[in-house]
C-alpha cells in the first residue's frame, strides 16, 4: 500500500468528523464541546451497534432526556411571551410547539435528517424518526452544555429562523374534528363522557370529559369551556392511538363485539294469525248425555230442542230441575199384592 493512501485512510475520519462539526454548527449555533453525545443523538437504533459493555448504542434515552428539557424550556419561553394568558391556552401553544408533526418539519428544515444514521437509506417511511433526533439532540446540548443552552438555542436557532410562535399559538387545531374523521373512516363509535363539572377559585366552570370509542375509555381533558376540554381529551387520546397499539387493539376487539352481536339472526317472528273456536268445549258427561237426548226426541220434537232456550225468568228459574221429561215405569206386583187384589175381589162379588 502506497503512503499517500495511508495517509488519506487516516484523514479520512477527521475529514468526516470536522465535516459533522461545521454542520452542528450550522444547526446549532455554536461548536459541540463533546461530540461524542451529538453522534450518539443522531445514532437511530435500527443500525444496531453497541459500545464496549455490549449494551445498545443509539438516541433512545437522549430522546427521553430531551423531551424533557424541551418541555421545560417552550413552557418557560411560552409563559413568557404571553403574560396574562390562562393556563388553558399556555398548555395548548406549548403542545404545538412540541408536537411530533411540529418537530419533525423543524429537523427536515434544519437538515437534522442527513446527519441521521440509519440502518435504512431513506427516514421517510416514518415520520417520527426527525422529530425523535431532534429530542435526542436537544438532550446532548444539555449533556454539552447545560440547560440555558437549550433554552438560548430554541429561542435563537428555532423560533428566530424556522418557527413564528404567534402564527402557532393562534393557529386552531380541531383535534376533535381529526378523532372523529378517524372513528368515521374505522367506524368506530365516538362519545364525549362528561365527567363532571366544577368552579375554580375565581368562580370561573372547569369542564372534564373523556373519550369513549366502542366503551373502550380513552383520555381525560379539562378546560374552561366543552369546547376546550374536549379538544385537549381529543389530542391526547390521537397521542395514545399512535403509541400504543394494544389500545387499537382493544377498540377493534370491542368494535368486533358490538358489530357480531348486531348481525345476529333476529328470534322467529311470532305468528300473528288467531284461532277463531268460540265454542266452549263441554265435559265428555253432558256432551254425551245431549247426544243420547237427541236420539231419543221425535223428529217432530227436534226443531224445539234446537232453538234457543227462552230467557229465564223468576217462574222458570228452577227449569235446570225439572223431571217432566223423564218416564217412570210401573212398579213391578208382588204375591202377597196378587193374592190381596184375589181376596178383595171375592169378597165383592159374595156382598154383591
Amino acid at each position: 500500500m502506497k503512503l499517500n493512501d495511508i495517509i488519506d485512510r487516516i484523514k479520512l475520519p477527521f475529514r468526516k468528523e470536522k465535516e459533522l462539526f461545521s454542520s452542528l454548527y450550522g444547526i446549532l449555533g455554536f461548536y459541540p464541546r463533546n461530540i461524542e453525545y451529538y453522534k450518539q443523538a443522531l445514532m437511530h437504533k435500527s443500525i444496531k451497534k453497541r459500545n464496549d459493555k455490549g449494551k445498545p448504542l443509539n438516541n433512545e434515552r437522549l430522546e427521553f432526556l430531551g423531551d424533557a428539557i424541551l418541555d421545560a424550556a417552550v413552557g418557560y419561553i411560552v409563559y413568557r411571551h404571553y403574560e396574562g394568558k390562562r393556563e388553558g391556552f399556555l398548555t395548548n401553544t406549548r403542545s404545538k410547539l412540541v408536537s411530533r408533526d411540529t418537530l419533525g418539519k423543524l429537523a427536515v428544515e434544519m437538515g437534522l435528517g442527513n446527519l441521521l444514521l440509519s440502518a435504512s437509506h431513506s427516514t421517510s417511511h416514518n415520520s417520527y424518526v426527525e422529530g425523535n433526533a431532534f429530542e435526542a439532540l436537544v438532550g446532548a446540548i444539555y449533556l454539552d452544555r447545560g440547560y440555558e443552552a437549550c433554552l438560548a438555542f430554541f429561542e435563537k436557532q428555532v423560533l428566530g429562523k424556522y418557527i413564528d410562535i404567534d402564527k402557532v399559538a393562534f393557529k386552531e387545531v380541531n383535534f376533535k374534528s381529526k378523532l372523529l374523521e378517524w372513528s368515521q373512516k374505522n367506524r368506530v363509535r365516538l362519545e364525549f363522557k362528561m365527567l363532571k363539572q366544577k368552579t375554580d377559585e375565581n368562580g370561573s366552570p372547569i369542564f372534564s370529559f373523556q373519550v369513549m370509542l366502542e366503551g373502550v375509555e380513552g383520555e381525560k381533558g379539562s378546560g374552561y369551556s366543552k369546547k376546550e376540554a374536549q379538544q385537549q381529551a381529543s389530542k391526547d387520546t390521537l397521542q395514545r392511538l399512535k403509541r400504543e397499539p394494544q389500545f387499537i387493539d382493544a377498540i377493534f376487539a370491542a368494535k368486533t363485539e358490538r358489530t357480531k352481536m348486531e348481525e345476529m339472526p333476529a328470534m322467529a317472528v311470532p305468528d300473528t294469525e288467531q284461532e277463531e273456536n268460540f265454542i266452549i268445549e263441554q265435559d265428555d258427561s253432558r256432551k254425551e248425555e245431549r247426544e243420547r237426548r237427541n236420539e231419543n226426541t221425535p223428529a217432530s220434537d227436534k226443531s224445539r230442542t234446537s232453538a234457543p232456550p227462552h230467557p229465564r225468568t223468576p217462574e222458570n228459574q228452577d227449569d235446570d230441575f225439572d223431571l217432566s221429561d223423564l218416564s217412570v215405569k210401573p212398579k213391578e206386583k208382588t204375591r202377597e199384592d196378587i193374592i190381596a187384589e184375589a181376596e178383595a175381589a171375592a169378597f165383592a162379588e159374595a156382598e154383591g
